[in-house]
């Protein structure tokens, strides 16, 4: 498996790069995002370890650029730890965040799960609730088999983690598990913006008006559209 380690900091790079490679990784490091964009083609990398702060162009502004060339999972590091600054980072399309100082036992877990969602999606084929689609191999979701309905990466997880379970009330807690690797009491509010951009998209389709029901104090679940 192959990674691309991105931070300014050129010590932290090398204890993690140290570590990762001693995990089985391939490891290739840069000290800006820019370096790192021109290199995203040759490299390929299964996943994308990407600080916030670096001079030149930061993580959050790189990521959807990363994002047209890759979908390598991208986790995001940073010494922002507040609560704003973790939604900001997950709803700007990264896949996982996490705050320094961290373990490196708990990056190296985080990179694993990642790179096993990514590759489980690229195993499956279609799941289909009329007029709703989801393409698996593709990650889209497509209205009445033709529109894609797009959605980041976030909201693609939610939505495909509650139609993989139509009826079931997702808690707070496992969507955490399931999208990040790990609950939070302060992810309940990330989650509950995820919600409810993915709602919002969703639910202005004809016939998808309702399918994402709350579950007040618990979380969310999918409702068959009829």
């Amino acid at each position: 498996m192959i990674l691309m380690l991105i931070d300014d900091d050129k010590d932290i790079i090398d204890i993690n790069k140290k570590y990762l490679s001693d995990e089985g990784y391939t490891v290739y490091t840069f000290l800006s995002a820019d370096s790192a964009f021109s290199s995203l083609k040759k490299i390929n990398p299964d996943c994308i370890v990407l600080d916030i702060m670096m001079p030149g162009t930061d993580g959050l502004t790189s990521i959807n650029s990363f994002k047209r060339i890759t979908d390598a999972p991208i986790i995001l590091l940073s010494g922002l730890a507040s609560e704003d600054d973790r939604v900001e980072g997950l709803m700007s399309g990264a896949d996982d965040y996490m705050i320094k100082p961290y373990s490196l036992k708990e990056l190296s877990a985080r990179i694993k799960l990642q790179i096993k969602k990514k590759n489980l999606s690229k195993t499956a084929n279609t799941i289909t609730y009329p007029p709703l689609q989801i393409k698996l191999l593709d990650h889209k979701v497509l209205y009445n088999g033709d529109s894609e309905i797009i959605l980041s990466n976030r909201e693609y997880e939610l939505l495909l983690l509650l139609v993989q379970n139509p009826g079931v009330i997702i808690t707070f807690e496992d969507i955490g598990k399931q999208i990040w690797g790990i609950f939070q009491e302060s992810d309940r509010r990330t989650i509950m913006v995820l919600a409810s951009r993915l709602r919002k998209k969703i639910e202005s389709y004809n016939g998808l008006m309702n399918c994402i029901e709350t579950a007040y104090g618990k979380g969310y679940k999918f409702i068959i559209p009829r």
